[in-house]
């Protein structure tokens, strides 16, 4: 049986799986000791890497964490391209937003949550990746709805899709996880479709 995909070469998976130990071992560290107290060698040891192997993968202790968050607006846009067909921008961005989310443990999105607000760096650089979540979502909703006439329609709809999931998180964390991030973001989205 014949893949559209090439194999995964052995550099290529020892990386990755070595930037999997890396961020396992920084993840439980933060969630064990604290973000602050947490330091590179620890990270570095735990990982059974060296302190200078970490540098070839991260530049800092902040970037474990934005790592994790990184890949959800190519996620969340990939799952737009899969949607089917005759379905409305919003609503292909809605159920995309719901898909990536509900993979995530509540537990574990609140303790990740948490980590994150635990310094004011990691949150400016999260807050600045939310416009790189809308720009690759709206190139996404573009693919789909190529007609020139519906750009800044999309536009917008990429905006309040990732606005969703920013007022979800805002809320979970306000809440102290009394309620999911899905019913906060099923919440979201019908007011958005109530209002629209």
């Amino acid at each position: 049986m014949t893949t559209d995909r090439p194999t995964e070469g052995l550099r290529a998976r020892k990386r990755r799986e070595t930037l999997a130990r890396i961020t396992d071992a920084g993840i439980c560290l933060f969630l064990e000791k604290g973000y602050q107290a947490t330091t590179l060698d620890e990270i570095a040891g735990a990982a059974g890497i060296s302190r200078r192997t970490f540098f070839h993968y991260f530049k800092s202790k902040d970037d474990i964490l934005l790592q994790l968050q990184s890949g959800m607006g190519e996620m969340i846009a990939e799952a737009v391209r899969q949607a089917p067909q005759g379905v409305r921008p919003l609503d292909a961005v809605r159920e995309a937003v719901l898909q990536i989310c509900s993979a995530i443990p509540a537990d574990e999105m609140l303790a990740l949550d948490r980590l994150m607000r635990s310094s004011d760096a990691v949150m400016a650089r999260k807050q600045a990746s939310y416009v790189e979540h809308e720009n690759t979502l709206f190139e996404a909703l573009r693919e789909r709805w190529p007609e020139r006439e519906k750009e800044s329609a999309l536009r917008l709809v990429a905006l309040l899709g990732v606005g969703a999931v920013r007022l979800s998180t805002e809320r979970l964390h306000l809440e102290d996880g009394a309620r999911s991030l899905i019913d906060l973001l099923r919440e979201a989205f019908e007011t958005l479709r109530a209002e629209i």
